[in-house]
């Protein structure tokens, strides 16, 4: 993003990012309760139907990403902001649990080719090696999507009720979301990587040796295990506080410092962290939960707010790397159904991390922290089998 130009493509696909996340993950948050007293069911139904919605994702992602490999991010993502207001609408008129599992599906097939992942390929598809910054930019503007999104459908459920709120999140996917994905270039519009010389500070090439076979899979396992632990934080976290000692205001004051703490940690990898290999601010950042759990540990609630902070910019770090790592480890070419088939177990993770982290503290809780603790621990671990490639 040194270069003038690449500013309008991220402004462009960070805010329709920030649209897609707030009205698709971010929004069972607010409106979970509410749909399940007006349908007359137990809300366990719909965060089953948001779960097996992200389970889909997860096996669309390939797909997508192979899409995107070969006609760009323009259509995709464009298709994706349809389905997104289809599903949208279809859940403002749901009727009891089978239509609304079916939109929650037609959400699924959405977030498979609509979120991160598809943006990331579709940058990697224009900037090729060139897209590290880029991908950085767009985290930086989503970061703030629940920072929007809660607010916003907090405000219409209560003037309009649930169904308001989903009808206004799909016309905001048709006059915002659609335009903005529009208005990316086509696949081959934009000058090439050679064209565009990158900084020397952040400019990791292809390889000169290609990455191991395994490497793919510690990248799996990896992106599995911290997204694991960030579902179960954004779930669950306030309960903790609670748990260990703090008073409900406290622990509300203190899960909001997530948020800022994530776009603290984009803004840390976008200035000082550039200027080293992605690999090595991905091992820093898998410490963050596990050392905000020891200071947590050893001194109660009043590290309540140092765990936040660092929880918070060690998962802001990784989602960046959940982009670049691939690309730096691999290169450009594949790019989309490869990162499609590495992120897959992390939706998966992500999907399950309600429901299993939750049994966790039934039975321990605040000693619930130590299972997130050695997730992270083994994901540090796990980066250590990868080395950085000489550039090429």
């Amino acid at each position: 993003m040194s270069h003038p130009h690449h500013w309008p493509l991220v402004l462009r696909l960070g805010s329709a990012q920030t649209l897609a996340w707030a009205s698709s993950y971010y929004l069972p948050a607010l409106l979970a309760r509410p749909m399940a007293q007006e349908l007359g069911i137990p809300v366990t139904q719909v965060w089953t139907a948001f779960s097996v919605a992200l389970l889909l994702s997860a096996a669309l992602g390939p797909f997508a990403g192979r899409a995107i490999d070969r006609w760009g991010g323009r259509p995709v993502l464009m298709g994706t902001s349809l389905i997104f207001a289809t599903g949208l609408a279809g859940m403002s008129q749901a009727q009891g649990t089978t239509s609304l599992m079916l939109a929650w599906l037609l959400m699924g097939v959405a977030m498979g080719g609509g979120l991160y992942e598809a943006a990331f390929a579709a940058l990697v598809r224009l900037r090729g090696t060139d897209a590290r910054a880029s991908i950085t930019g767009i985290t930086l503007l989503a970061g703030f999507a629940s920072t929007v999104g809660w607010p916003l459908s907090g405000w219409w459920e209560a003037e309009w009720g649930w169904r308001g709120a989903c009808l206004m999140w799909a016309g905001l996917h048709l006059l915002v979301g659609l335009p903005l994905n529009a208005s990316i270039p086509r696949a081959g519009a934009l000058p090439t990587p050679q064209a565009v010389q990158p900084e020397r500070s952040d400019a990791f090439d292809t390889p000169a040796e290609p990455a191991p076979r395994y490497a793919a899979w510690v990248l799996a396992y990896v992106f599995a295990a911290t997204w694991f632990v960030s579902t179960a934080m954004a779930t669950h976290l306030p309960q903790l506080l609670v748990a260990s000692g703090a008073t409900l205001a406290g622990a509300v004051a203190i899960g909001a410092l997530v948020g800022p703490a994530q776009v603290a940690g984009r803004l840390l990898e976008f200035g000082f962290l550039r200027r080293l290999h992605p690999l090595l601010a991905a091992r820093a950042a898998t410490l963050g939960h596990p050392l905000g759990v020891a200071c947590w540990m050893l001194f109660g609630p009043v590290a309540g707010p140092v765990f936040a902070v660092l929880h918070g910019a060690g998962n802001g770090i990784l989602t960046i790397a959940k982009g670049t790592l691939p690309l730096v480890l691999f290169g450009p070419r594949g790019y989309g159904q490869r990162q499609g088939l590495i992120t897959a177990p992390s939706r998966v993770a992500q999907a399950f991390a309600p429901l299993v982290f939750g049994a966790c503290i039934e039975r321990w809780g605040a000693g619930a922290l130590w299972i997130s603790s050695a997730l992270g621990l083994s994901a540090a671990g796990a980066l250590l089998w990868l080395r950085t490639a000489p550039r090429r």
